[in-house]
């Protein structure tokens, strides 16, 4: 990480979609911070400390807590992350599509007025 950013508490609420699944999300507010997971794959690090944005959800978005979600793709932050900076980012819903699976996922994303 190029910077130096706070761990977030737990619990972790970690974004992950289907081939093709897709959330939209209607978000109050967000922060940026680490994660420390415990990869499995062979050859991994007992821990890797990992950036993380968590978006807190508006009421009726999630049935379930806790109301947030923490995205960990640094392609699909890089995209959301622009929006969100923005002062009236309350104002939009964003649709997310996983696309393909990891590693090589990626998503699109779609902003759209509340």
């Amino acid at each position: 990480m190029a910077e130096e950013l706070r761990p977030l508490p737990g619990p972790y609420e970690m974004l992950d979609l289907p081939d093709l699944g897709s959330v939209t999300l209607k978000i109050s507010s967000w922060e940026r911070g680490s994660i420390l997971i415990h990869p499995k794959y062979p050859g991994a690090p007992a821990e890797k400390l990992i950036e993380a944005v968590r978006v807190h959800l508006m009421p009726g978005v999630k049935d379930f807590p806790p109301q947030y979600y923490d995205i960990t793709s640094k392609t699909l932050n890089a995209q959301l992350l622009p929006f969100l900076m923005a002062a009236d980012f309350k104002d939009y819903a964003y649709k997310i599509v996983k696309h393909g699976v990891a590693p090589r996922a990626r998503f699109t994303l779609e902003r759209t007025p509340l």
